[in-house]
């Protein structure tokens, strides 16, 4: 951009605001991501059920790393994905639009999710209130 250039409102805006402009000019719904122990993948699956009734789009963990799987029988390749996994759900709480924690259990994992995403503004709900680690 040459000095003489104006600056336009667009220019101005944070990566952020320019993605909420986006959703709303899409019309997009709210986007929901559920975070939580993969241990609750039952609860996170009726989670997702409920949300997606009421409308919104859903985001979970993809990956059940305490169930038996090729993709991770290694366990170097596995902590290599389990680094890789936990960068795509930060990425997935970057593009949502609020967080969903299932189960009534917060680990290390987790509390830094919800750490992540009170740090970018996302509102965090609870399926069990009283694990909220700022409660």
């Amino acid at each position: 951009m040459s000095y003489r250039q104006q600056l336009t409102p667009e220019d101005k805006l944070t990566p952020e605001e320019k993605l909420a402009d986006a959703k709303k000019l899409l019309g997009l719904p709210r986007i929901v991501v559920i975070c939580g122990s993969t241990r609750f993948m039952t609860e996170m699956n009726e989670a997702d059920l409920r949300e997606t009734e009421a409308g919104k789009i859903v985001v979970k963990p993809g990956c059940d790393m305490k169930s038996p799987h090729e993709l991770w029988s290694d366990p170097v390749e596995a902590e290599a994905l389990k680094v890789r996994l936990g960068d795509l759900h930060r990425a997935k709480i970057r593009l949502a639009d609020e967080v969903l924690v299932v189960g009534d259990y917060v680990g290390d994992s987790t509390r830094a999710e919800i750490a992540y995403a009170r740090s970018l503004g996302r509102p965090v709900r609870f399926t069990h209130p009283e694990v909220d680690p700022d409660a």
